[in-house]
């Protein structure tokens, strides 16, 4: 498996190979783990996850737009 700065995972090793079977587990709240067995007796797993993300903003309304004071994210 290559990583590089793209956006995606290229697998080329997976390339020409027959799938025996593809199973998606339920989330465990460790991720979505993909499992592909190949016909040639090899495996492919992956675990697909989202971290999750706070965005908070403090600001001042009233008549009008909203005005934004501060904007945070971790």
């Amino acid at each position: 498996m290559q990583f590089m700065e793209q956006d995606y995972v290229e697998c080329p090793e997976l390339s020409g190979k027959t799938i025996q079977t593809l199973r998606i587990y339920k989330d465990t709240r460790d991720g979505t783990d993909v499992q592909i067995e190949l016909t040639d007796g090899t495996s492919f797993t992956c675990s697909l996850s989202h971290e999750p993300t706070v965005k908070a903003s403090l600001y001042r309304g009233g008549v009008g737009t909203p005005q934004t004071i501060r904007e945070y994210e971790i």
